[in-house]
């Protein structure tokens, strides 16, 4: 499972830094293009943009805060991953996939100063994003699943099957 996970986090990375490096490469020139369209109604667009904060360009300017920020959040991250590693897979996985993307975004503030988005919804107002940022949403999301919906029930599993063999002594 280590070296699925392992595996894992280094394709999400690499995905993430081979798409900011054809988006420098081939948007940077033009700024936009389309991408998702149907008819003459835009889903989503591509658009080169540098966020030099965090989410909606929150604590926009800070680069050190947030790098600092996000290592120790990867580094909390990784330690309680690898303390409960016997956890299922869908926890290793949501895990590694936040983790990957934090590292994504990190490795683009450490080396350019700030993050490059591309991908902007058309469809209604929302803010440019990245491959890296939709890692951590869906990481998340799926975590949540699994501490609210799985997990209590191995818990529950558990607590039965103690109290079975409790009741058999």
């Amino acid at each position: 499972m280590l070296i699925f996970l392992l595996i894992l986090g280094v394709i999400l990375v690499s995905a993430d830094q081979i798409i900011k490096w054809w988006v420098v490469e081939n948007l940077l020139p033009v700024k936009s293009m389309d991408f998702i369209r149907f008819g003459d109604l835009e889903i989503m667009g591509l658009r080169y943009c540098e966020n030099t904060g965090a989410a909606f360009s929150s604590f926009s300017g800070a680069r050190w805060f947030l790098t600092v920020l996000v290592t120790v959040m990867l580094a909390v991250l990784l330690i309680f991953t690898i303390k409960y590693k016997h956890k299922q897979t869908l926890f290793l996985v949501s895990s590694v996939m936040i983790m990957s993307g934090g590292v994504g975004n990190l490795i683009d503030r450490i080396r350019l100063g700030y993050v490059i988005d591309y991908l902007d919804v058309k469809l209604f107002d929302f803010a440019v994003f990245n491959f890296a940022d939709i890692c951590v949403v869906l990481g998340a999301i799926l975590l949540l699943i699994f501490l609210f919906f799985i997990e209590p029930k191995i818990i529950a599993k558990e607590n039965s099957e103690k109290e079975q063999i409790h009741e058999q002594t």
